[in-house]
């Protein structure tokens, strides 16, 4: 994987490197030192869980996480259902692990349209 930043290839292994200790059960990363940027694995494997995010990008995916989840955590939708609802209004397939930052932006407007 190459680091969106500064191009030069992402180092990967456990999330120790940022967090001192390992996190969570799937704790592999790939990571950018130099941009810190990095991404989380499926279940320690190689397959990113999206793609890597610097500071900034990070803070507005979880922001974008917390509207989200409202939407399915208070019962309103199911999980499937409210990325669905996504996917339809938008025209594609949309994960927030992979949005940038107009995307979250875009992402938590119309959410927040829905309430």
């Amino acid at each position: 994987m190459i680091c969106p930043y500064c191009s030069k290839p992402a180092k990967y292994g456990p999330n120790e490197e940022y967090y001192g200790s390992r996190y969570g059960r799937s704790y592999m990363c790939y990571y950018c030192k130099e941009c810190d940027a990095y991404v989380g694995t499926h279940n320690n494997t190689k397959k990113p869980l999206g793609t890597m995010a610097n500071k900034e990008l990070r803070q507005w995916r979880i922001k974008t996480h917390g509207v989200f989840d409202l939407l399915w955590k208070n019962g309103k939708f199911k999980r499937q259902e409210a990325y669905e609802m996504l996917d339809k209004h938008f025209g594609k397939e949309v994960h927030i692990g992979e949005a940038d930052i107009e995307m979250c932006k875009k992402i938590i407007d119309y959410l927040n349209a829905q309430h």
